[in-house]
């Protein structure tokens, strides 16, 4: 599965405007993505950003989803 954030970067190792990202699964609201430092974190489905609050964050965009729709369920609840 693949997103593409939309928003404000943030952090040097976080999101970037306008990437893909590969999606590694959906866990309880959030997405474990593998983001710019190469690791996997989890963001918000719905409103991904920082946790200071130090960026308003942007949005996903589906790229590919499963066969299942598994990232069309978690992002538009």
């Amino acid at each position: 599965m693949k997103v593409r954030y939309v928003g404000k970067s943030f952090g040097v190792d976080s999101l970037t405007n306008g990437r893909v990202y590969e999606c590694l699964g959906v866990e309880l609201g959030f997405l474990r993505v593998i983001d710019d430092s190469g690791e996997d974190y989890l963001y918000s489905a719905y409103r991904p950003a920082p946790l200071d609050g130090s960026s308003p964050g942007g949005r996903w965009e589906i790229v590919e989803d499963d066969s299942k729709g598994t990232l069309a369920k978690a992002i538009h609840l």
